[in-house]
């Protein structure tokens, strides 16, 4: 599928066929794509949790306003950051770089990051948010529908996962074969309305 249409006919469905099961080597795939998303530094923050365990889904379901697509999709995936992902040997990032180009960046990396928890946290968001978009379109383009997700106890769910310190969860992403097409679109903004050139009035 091309990209463009993947874009266009990606939508949220939130009923599945409980009964499918995606393969491993699916899963393998849409994650060796999800993890090509871009973050800044290449400090590859996300981590992604694959609940794959059905007593665990109905846990997480009961703390998840009872979504059903919580467990039955196919695939739910937690979206999580490490938050000292920038500091965890950065070197690591950067190790097929030119060696000119890794004693510019590593030095960049702490100074942007040091001491600036807010700027950390910020930066998970925006890396697992491009990341769940790249999911999803990953999704699409493999013949699979996809909904993100926020709509749970945040607190719950990082008590149920194990979440370690210094970890956010940002999103869930469900992926599966939908029971019924998606709803047409309910209703786009015209471009004029939210397309600003230069500067607001």
């Amino acid at each position: 599928m091309h990209t463009k249409e993947a874009i266009k006919s990606r939508r949220s469905v939130k009923c599945y066929d409980v009964d499918h099961q995606m393969t491993e080597s699916e899963i393998t795939e849409l994650m060796s794509l999800a993890v090509l998303s871009p973050t800044a530094f290449n400090i590859q923050n996300w981590r992604f949790v694959i609940v794959k365990d059905p007593e665990l889904r109905k846990a997480i379901r009961k703390v998840s306003w009872d979504q059903a697509q919580v467990t039955d999709s196919s695939l739910l995936v937690i979206l999580c950051a490490d938050l000292k992902a920038w500091e965890k040997s950065p070197e690591r990032y950067w190790k097929y770089a030119p060696e000119p180009v890794q004693a510019f960046m590593l030095p960049a990396i702490d100074d942007y990051y040091r001491g600036k928890e807010q700027k950390q946290r910020d930066e998970a968001m925006r890396s697992c948010g491009i990341a769940a978009q790249t999911l999803m379109l990953a999704a699409k383009s493999l013949g699979y529908e996809s909904c993100p997700m926020d709509g749970f106890d945040f607190s719950e769910v990082a008590k149920l996962i194990n979440l370690p310190a210094h970890h956010v969860i940002t999103m869930f992403v469900t992926i599966g074969k939908a029971l019924t097409p998606a709803a047409p679109r309910a209703g786009q903004l015209a471009l004029d309305e939210i397309v600003i050139y230069n500067a607001f009035d």
